[in-house]
């Protein structure tokens, strides 16, 4: 900061030295002496200070930005936890929406259903031939009534 060499610090000795007098120059540069000190202590003080309230500054921006990361970590647990339950839920939906369309298959209620349907093309079998039957009798009554009215 000052560049003070060996000649500057001497020539300012001698013009102290005229100025103060030879009696009175020790006890002025004792006083000169703890001004300096006290002002470098200060100095040290004021570093240390600033020192400590950068250290301070960046605890609490730690504190601060760990905070933060617990705060988002709880905001993610949250969100798992809702997408989780949302997803639950809509394959719940799904799995009713599929069961209410298509009912569950069972080998025995497929024997079952098989039985009750072949005893139902039988009778529908049946009763169309009793219907053909019918109408093959109406058909050749009318033919009859048809030749004896004509002849």
């Amino acid at each position: 900061m000052f560049e003070i060499g060996f000649p500057e610090l001497m020539l300012i000795a001698v013009v102290g030295l005229l100025v103060i007098g030879p009696e009175r120059l020790p006890e002025a540069l004792r006083t000169l002496g703890l001004w300096f000190g006290r002002m470098r202590r200060s100095f040290t003080a004021v570093k240390a200070e600033i020192e400590k309230e950068i250290g301070m500054d960046e605890v609490r921006r730690q504190l601060h930005n760990e905070a933060i990361m617990d705060e988002m970590k709880r905001i993610e647990r949250q969100v798992r936890s809702t997408v989780d339950d949302a997803q639950a839920s809509l394959n719940e939906g799904i799995q009713a929406a599929d069961n209410s369309i298509t009912p569950p298959t069972n080998p025995a209620d497929t024997a079952t259903d098989t039985a009750t349907d072949t005893t139902t093309d039988t009778s529908v079998d049946a009763s169309a031939d009793t219907s053909a039957d019918a109408s093959a009798d109406t058909t050749g009554q009318s033919h009859s009534q048809d030749k004896a009215h004509n002849g």
